[in-house]
């Protein structure tokens, strides 16, 4: 481990997923994105809630339900508090639900847009490794190619001939892992002992920028 520059890139998705939804003011499918609001109807003991989405193009609403006649005393106290705060972080993770969404619409549109910060773990002297942490803590839309060309200024190309020459390892090890999305836990390491620009790709990988 001496010899292992460790990186942690956490990554945040900015845009939520957008389902294609009947609506009735165009008179077509149309994309619907998510207002960010929950709709409460209290009937006697029992609650339902949905999350409003808003068609793109004319504002029309959606009501996605996240669940009816619910017992108010088998909710949460945490789950109902957020539900009535409309809690960003709580309607978020509803947002970025993919399965739910897929359940509810003929398709979904996903984005590759995304803040990522970057943190260094371990910055021994005279590494010759670059270990990268993936925190993905919501789904993105991104392979994992385009994310370490993108984040590392380097070409897809070299980022294969790595990977071919045994040079990039990438853990969990799955059949072309390069391109398939990104995953939560996943660990990039690269043997970067015969190249001398390693240290210009250390800190891009580590501060997100190449001086400094």
């Amino acid at each position: 481990m001496c010899n292992i520059l460790q990186v942690r890139w956490t990554i945040n998705p900015r845009t939520a997923p957008q389902p294609w939804i009947a609506c009735s003011g165009c008179g077509c499918l149309k994309p619907f994105k998510s207002s960010g609001r929950v709709r409460l109807n209290a009937n006697g003991k029992k609650l339902d809630a949905w999350l409003v989405y808003k068609c793109v193009d004319c504002d029309k609403t959606w009501n996605r339900t996240l669940f009816e006649r619910q017992a108010i005393r088998d909710l949460n106290p945490l789950v109902l508090e957020a539900l009535q705060g409309n809690d960003p972080d709580w309607i978020r993770a509803w947002e970025f639900d993919l399965n739910g969404l897929r359940r509810k619409a003929q398709r979904v549109d996903e984005f590759a847009d995304a803040d990522i910060e970057k943190e260094a773990l371990n910055e021994p002297d005279g590494w010759t490794m670059l270990e990268i942490g993936l925190a993905v803590a919501l789904p993105f839309n991104s392979r994992l190619d385009r994310l370490l060309a993108s984040e590392l200024s380097i070409s897809r190309s070299r980022l294969q001939a790595l990977n071919h020459g045994a040079k990039l390892l990438i853990h969990p090890d799955r059949a072309d892992a390069m391109r398939r999305r990104i995953k939560d836990g996943s660990r990039i390491v690269i043997d970067l002992s015969d190249d001398t620009d390693r240290h210009s790709i250390w800190k891009v990988a580590a501060l997100g920028r190449k001086d400094g």
